[in-house]
């Protein structure tokens, strides 16, 4: 009873509630709500106001700035089309200008072709005057036209070589009158500075016996000794009817004296038999290739050059038993260094790489007994195989012309080498050489037209040419001894230079009676 009790005033407080909240909604929330929205509209209807206002403000303050800009466009408008009208008449002035040039220019055309077929007509006249002259003076002359230009050409190319020889002579007058003293100066200085023995050897060398009875113990029983001998050494032994002597002959100067020594060794000791031979060969060998070491240590301390390759310093040591035209290369070799350093001090170049140079220059002589070819350059090869200095390298490979000279230092060797083996007494020749050399020099110099007598005189180093004076003249005689020396030069091989001389005069006589 208590529960449906409890439940039916729990539905009619619901009921209640019901009714008392949609009242409340009814009455007061809509009220609120009405006031809102009034209050909105009013705001909205405001905002609209201002909108407009403002709209209308931009609007005129657009149409105000469009005002400006359309006015400013036009006035830049007015000048761009002002000064396109300014550039339109200014082309259209130039383009008048330039008809009126073209129309010039054409007229000036004209008149050119007109004048230069006026000038063709005029042209071809004159040919046909100038052919009928020509004709006429080759009739006169009795010359053709050819014969005559020849003639004229000739006579150009003998007045042109007459004032080039004449040129030729004041220019190298005026070039000695410095060179000539300055090289003197140097030459004589480098010469006086140098003095060095004078040594002359051959290709064969000769050995003293105590007696003729110790040829027979030289060749041994059925000629053993002898055989031993020539093959271990590489040698031959001339055994003639020369008193207490032999002969040691081979073109190996090193090897020649080892035979030499090692001969005299078994000499000195009395007992020659194979195996003695052998043994005093290999102590000659140690002997002679020491004394080659210490030469070559020696010469290097002498001529003053350092950091110098070892093999260098044998091979120089070698050259001490080397001889060229009866001179010794060794000190041939200490020579041109001596000589190549003076003229590099007075020149004031580097005179320790002249020295250098010098001193290796006739290097490759050593070898040409073992190696074919030129001395100068395999000397070159084997100082560039031994890190010598290119340019040194090329100083030996240049030193007779073999290769360009292209240095100073190149042309320095040359001349110290001219010198060392021109001098009166360095180098001697055989009679037959030496008469041949005489008569080439001769034959050359009597080849040239206009010589009367040519001479031969002081040793070949000088050919001295006498000219006839009706057919050679002063200026003349100077081209006269170009072409011989040049002449000279390809046909001839000689050590140092030779000196041309052409003589002319002419001699009045008379007698008086």
């Amino acid at each position: 009873m208590d529960l449906l009790i409890k439940i039916a005033s729990l539905g009619i407080a619901i009921v209640t509630g019901f009714f008392v909240g949609f009242f409340f909604r009814k009455y007061i929330i809509d009220s609120k709500l009405s006031s809102a929205e009034q209050k909105a509209n009013l705001m909205l209807n405001n905002a609209k106001k201002e909108a407009q206002t403002l709209k209308k403000e931009m609007l005129l303050e657009g149409k105000e700035e469009i005002q400006n800009l359309k006015t400013h466009y036009e006035e830049e408008l007015k000048k761009q089309r002002f000064e396109i009208r300014k550039m339109e008449d200014r082309l259209q002035g130039r383009e008048d200008s330039i008809e009126k040039k073209a129309h010039y220019l054409e007229k000036k055309e004209q008149d050119i072709n007109q004048k230069k077929e006026e000038l063709e007509i005029k042209n071809k006249k004159v040919d046909e005057i100038l052919d009928k002259e020509i004709l006429r003076l080759e009739a006169i002359a009795e010359l053709t036209k050819e014969e005559a230009k020849a003639i004229l050409i000739k006579k150009i190319e003998e007045e042109a070589r007459y004032e080039s020889a004449k040129e030729i002579r004041n220019i190298e007058t005026r070039l000695k009158e410095d060179a000539d003293t300055m090289a003197k100066k140097i030459i004589s200085q480098a010469i006086q500075r140098c003095a060095l023995d004078h040594v002359s050897e051959t290709t064969v060398s000769v050995v003293n016996l105590p007696n003729d009875e110790m040829k027979g113990r030289i060749i041994g029983r059925e000629g053993r000794n002898i055989r031993v001998f020539e093959n271990l050494t590489g040698i031959n032994i001339i055994v003639d009817d020369t008193p207490e002597a032999v002969i040691l002959s081979s073109f190996d100067p090193v090897r020649r004296e080892i035979a030499r020594m090692t001969l005299e060794n078994l000499i000195m000791d009395g007992r020659i038999h194979p195996a003695r031979i052998e043994e005093m060969y290999e102590k000659a060998s140690k002997i002679i290739n020491n004394e080659i070491k210490v030469e070559g240590e020696q010469t290097v301390f002498d001529a003053g050059i350092s950091e110098i390759n070892p093999g260098i310093v044998k091979v120089l040591g070698r050259l001490k038993y080397r001889t060229s035209y009866g001179q010794n290369v060794l000190l041939h070799s200490k020579e041109v260094a001596y000589v190549a350093g003076v003229i590099a001090s007075e020149l004031g170049m580097n005179v320790k790489k002249a020295k250098r140079a010098g001193l290796l220059h006739d290097i490759g002589k050593a070898l040409t007994h073992d190696i074919e070819g030129s001395h100068a350059i395999i000397g070159a090869e084997l100082a560039k195989r031994l890190n010598e200095d290119e340019e040194i390298c090329h100083a030996i490979e240049a030193h007779h012309n073999e290769v360009e000279a292209n240095t100073v230092l190149d042309v320095i060797i040359q001349a110290a080498d001219q010198i060392s083996g021109g001098r009166p007494g360095a180098r001697r020749e055989t009679l037959e050489s030496y008469v041949k050399r005489l008569e080439s020099l001769e034959k050359i110099a009597t080849e040239f037209k206009g010589i009367e007598k040519a001479y031969a005189i002081q040793a070949g180093r000088e050919i001295r040419v006498m000219v006839k004076p009706e057919e050679v003249n002063e200026e003349m005689s100077l081209v006269l001894a170009r072409e011989i020396a040049k002449e000279i030069e390809k046909e001839m091989e000689y050590p140092g230079q030779i000196k041309v001389t052409v003589i002319r005069e002419s001699r009045a006589v008379e007698y008086a009676k």
